[in-house]
């Protein structure tokens, strides 16, 4: 396997990203454009799924990683209950709805089968590279 060597490499933020952009374009027309609190919040809970994938890959721990992983997972279920509220409030249809939704559960999956990778794997991450290394002048 190839080493990723930019968050924007992993298939799972380009996907999140995918889910973004289509989320902001339900919420350039129609009702939901004049509903600000609904439409800030899934915009920005849709946005944090991509940028909580590329903090953790920033942090340089796996540990780290793994938990900004878990987060962007929690927001996607956020985005999947505002898709609810946006169909409750016929912002938008059930065919429109369940392909979000669809996006999102995919997104859902390749977050879970990432950090399960993660956690068997034995690489720690960039932040421990040289750490087992003691210098000349230490006591160690």
């Amino acid at each position: 396997m190839a080493t990723v060597t930019k968050f924007e490499e992993l298939d799972v933020w380009q996907k999140a990203r995918l889910l973004e952009n289509k989320v902001f374009e339900l919420t350039t027309s129609g009702k939901l454009s004049r509903d600000f609190s609904l439409k800030d919040q899934i915009n920005r809970s849709s946005g944090s799924v991509m940028d909580n994938i590329a903090e953790g890959f920033g942090r340089g721990s796996k540990n780290e990683f793994v938990q900004f992983l878990s987060i962007a997972r929690g927001s996607l279920a956020e985005v999947q209950s505002q898709l609810h509220r946006c169909f409750d409030r016929e912002y938008i249809s059930q065919e429109i709805s369940d392909t979000h939704y669809l996006l999102a559960e995919e997104v859902a999956k390749m977050l879970t089968a990432f950090i399960h990778y993660l956690n068997k794997s034995d690489i720690r991450g960039d932040k421990f590279k040289n750490r087992n290394t003691a210098s000349p002048n230490s006591k160690l």
